[in-house]
């Protein structure tokens, strides 16, 4: 089996819904580090169980201080092996982790990212979109104003557009894409991986007739 390499910081996929979608290596990394970084023990409590991973954990997102993420640097830099993992999907992308991961590179930390799940890929793939070259801006601003500037700053961009946007301000955020895009393909994809799965496959001039459910993710 793999040796689990000290002085390193392993960056772990985990799944986005259904707890199926997980590697046998991030599975392995998880039950064998010394301590596992979570955005929410709440949420990591449940693949815990469910894979009977018993590996110590504390809490790690985007309020944890400066003196604490050193402290996890010092651990590591001392010969504790971590794992850093999201509530789901693949950390850092719209996720915490990246000061972590800033402080980690000062210090030569090696990163060894374990791959996996990420909704970003899932979307894209089954989107009727061109797959690449394709734009992630993450989290769609919640002000009209910021919301119009960046969409015009993006309006030549050959490219397929991805944002995430909670379920209730979707039809305020379509509004905003027609106004400014115009008319165009968009799909829309919701509790992905899940039972309940599900995708749109709309043109904004005519979301409006669209009926979207706008529970779940």
């Amino acid at each position: 089996m793999e040796k689990i390499e000290k002085q390193s910081l392993y960056i772990v996929s985990t799944p986005i819904g259904n707890l199926e979608d997980i590697t046998f290596r991030a599975i392995y990394i998880l039950k064998n580090v010394d301590l596992i970084l979570c955005e929410d023990t709440r949420v990591s409590k449940t693949l815990f169980r469910y894979y009977d991973i018993q590996t110590a954990y504390q809490s790690y997102h985007e309020h944890t201080q400066d003196k604490d993420v050193s402290l996890i640097i010092e651990k590591i830099k001392q010969g504790l092996t971590v794992a850093l993992i999201s509530d789901a999907g693949t950390p850092l992308i719209s996720d915490p982790g990246y000061e972590l991961i800033k402080h980690a590179s000062k210090h030569q930390i090696r990163l060894i990212p374990i791959g996996g799940s990420s909704a970003v890929l899932h979307a894209l793939v089954a989107s009727q979109l061109p797959p690449y070259p394709f734009y992630f801006g993450g989290f769609f601003p919640r002000k009209q104003a910021k919301q119009e500037a960046l969409l015009e700053s993006l309006i030549e961009l050959d490219a397929t557009l991805i944002f995430y946007e909670a379920p209730l301000r979707v039809k305020k955020t379509l509004s905003v894409l027609f106004e400014v895009l115009g008319d165009r393909q968009v799909t829309l994809a919701r509790e992905l991986t899940k039972k309940f799965e599900t995708f749109y496959y709309i043109n904004l001039n005519n979301f409006n007739s669209i009926d979207i459910q706008e529970k779940g993710e």
